[in-house]
């Protein structure tokens, strides 16, 4: 599908779950800090949208997009979460290197919720460019931290 003209970040917010009452983790990416600040900002005020109390919302922020997945294992070790939402930006560069992070990350992810029986949700922007990230950090594509923040709710609710 193709999003040159779609904000994909349009909800209808009757459609999802109150967070009321349930305990939310995000883990955060520093690299590539402009936009994913935009993405937690995104995700944290859809969460409070939804009734999730801000004290149940525990950030950790990691290095990098490779280091999600184990942020969000340790989140789950240290405290009981609802669901974990991974916000981080990879950007194409002039080596594979791109590939493998975008792979290992999306691997990690998956292997995370499933040992861990919690939902973990793939918030990693893969983008060509820049201007693309930004775009779909608050941008005119929507914000992805909202779209991982429905997510979320949704698989919370579960």
């Amino acid at each position: 599908m193709s999003t040159v003209l779609k904000n994909l970040s349009l909800y209808n917010i009757d459609e999802v779950p109150s967070g009321e009452n349930r305990i939310f983790g995000i883990v955060v990416s520093e690299w590539n800090a402009e936009i994913t600040n935009a993405l937690l900002e995104g995700a944290v005020e859809t969460l409070k949208l939804k009734d999730v109390d801000e004290k149940d919302i525990h950030i950790q922020y990691v290095p990098g997009s490779f280091e999600l997945p184990f942020g969000a294992s340790s989140l789950l070790e240290k405290k009981k979460i609802s669901a974990v939402l991974c916000l981080g930006c990879v950007i194409q560069g002039e080596t594979r290197h791109f590939d493998f992070i975008c792979d290992a990350v999306a691997n990690g992810i998956m292997q995370v919720s499933l040992k861990k029986e919690i939902p973990v949700i793939f918030g990693l922007l893969t983008t060509n460019t820049l201007e693309q990230a930004q775009d779909r950090s608050g941008g005119k594509h929507g914000n992805k931290g909202i779209e991982a923040a429905i997510t979320a709710l949704k698989m919370a609710d579960l």
